[in-house]
């Protein structure tokens, strides 16, 4: 997992929670009509029970949801009326405004929304400024009217997909029983999702007369749920919280899972080693675990060490970015030549499948600069800035690149693309 702050709102990656996501979604977004490449999911460090829908077909999980939810019926419900949202092209006033912003300008206008929830009206318009003030006040808030087309979707998907509507059902229950949260303050889901009790009595209606109303969670979906939960809890919780909430005689894969990463962080490696390797023996076809070895080891000095377990969770992944890229920056560090040149067939795959990821492209220059590639290194460089939105960078580096690559070749022709979306860049600036 990307490291995150403790507190506020941060952008996370993690390859388990994403993987555990999509298998869970993309069916439904199948049915929807959506293709699930398109469709891209991110997570947002808050302890918030939020979801919601931006800038276009982009779905966005608060990991207070993720927590939250107590089986993986809940979870598919609440993405299904996502989904729903955007079949539906549901905030029509704030999608038109982010349908080209980056994750971070969303997270903008997040953090002003979240103030405005929180009941701080001033501090949430003095996020944006300007006209940016009335979208931002709109922004996470759907009328009860889309609400009801959103359910009417889900139950729809969800059906078409076998599944049950139950989950959706009981989580909005769950929600209307707890509305004051800790801090005293009406749950956000609440405000930016109106829930009304007639639009429970028709979900109540729907879910009755669906055919696949008493249909269970598998016992997969059921682990994956657990497992992303206790990763979650051992990641941005203390070691204390973690042991008191997973004590050491919980030996379930979970808690197993959980004290691994607690002792991680604190950082206790030898107990974390002890905990990982027990998880390895009982499940020795879970490439997360091998992942999370493998990352305990290199930050914590090893990297020779480290490739093996990466080796073996990407041979299990072998088109999941984050593991690659991890796989990739691991065997740059291991001081052999050869290293660096599987590092950059590593590195290469971790772009093509997810090409909007600065560090796998630094990490990648890096491999080039090694090898004395100055060519692709100004590539790769440019395609960095390009990403980090910095239009001059991005055009140096990539005139730098074609003085060194062949004309008329892919990565010239790529140089040829960035300068010229560098250059609409800059004018829109």
């Amino acid at each position: 997992m990307a490291s995150a702050k403790k507190s506020g709102l941060a952008f996370i990656r993690d390859a388990e929670i994403e993987h555990t996501l999509r298998s869970y979604a993309s069916p439904l977004f199948i049915v929807a009509g959506l293709n699930p490449e398109d469709v891209s999911i991110h997570l947002i460090n808050n302890r918030v029970i939020n979801a919601f829908v931006a800038g276009g077909q982009r779905m966005f999980f608060f990991t207070g949801l993720l927590e939250r939810v107590e089986t993986p019926g809940q979870l598919k419900g609440v993405i299904a009326h996502e989904t729903g949202h955007i079949a539906g092209s549901h905030q029509s006033r704030t999608q038109e405004a982010l349908k080209n912003a980056t994750t971070k300008s969303i997270l903008g206008y997040i953090l002003g929304a979240a103030a405005v929830f929180a009941g701080g009206g001033k501090a949430g318009a003095a996020v944006v400024s300007g006209s940016q003030a009335v979208a931002q006040r709109s922004f996470l808030k759907y009328s009860r009217q889309q609400e009801s087309a959103a359910d009417q979707a889900s139950m729809r998907y969800l059906n078409e997909t076998n599944n049950s509507g139950r989950g959706m059902l009981k989580f909005l229950e769950i929600l209307g029983q707890t509305e004051q949260l800790s801090y005293g303050k009406v749950d956000p889901y609440w405000r930016s999702h109106p829930i009304s009790q007639d639009r429970i009595a028709a979900l109540r209606n729907q879910v009755d007369k669906s055919a696949y109303r008493d249909v269970l969670d598998t016992p997969e979906e059921i682990h994956a749920l657990k497992q992303i939960q206790a990763k979650l809890y051992g990641f941005t919780r203390s070691l204390a919280k973690t042991l008191k909430k997973y004590p050491h005689s919980d030996q379930s894969a979970e808690g197993r899972y959980a004290r691994a990463i607690a002792y991680f962080k604190h950082p206790d490696i030898e107990k974390a080693e002890i905990e990982i390797e027990n998880l390895l023996t009982e499940f020795p076809d879970n490439p997360f675990y091998y992942e999370l070895k493998g990352q305990m080891l290199f930050e914590n000095g090893d990297p020779h060490a480290a490739v093996t377990p990466l080796e073996i969770a990407a041979s299990y992944l072998p088109y999941e970015p984050l593991i690659l890229t991890l796989y990739g920056t691991v065997l740059l560090n291991t001081g052999y030549p050869e290293d660096d040149a599987k590092a950059i067939e590593v590195l290469r795959t971790s772009t093509r499948y997810d090409p909007g990821r600065s560090g796998t492209w630094n990490q990648l220059a890096i491999a080039y600069s090694r090898r004395g590639d100055t060519g692709n290194l100004a590539l790769a460089t440019s395609e960095r800035f390009l990403i980090l939105r910095q239009g001059k960078k991005a055009i140096f580096h990539a005139k730098r690149a074609q003085q060194n690559l062949r004309t008329g070749s892919p990565g010239y022709l790529r140089a040829d693309d960035i300068i010229s979306l560098a250059s609409r860049l800059l004018k829109k600036n």
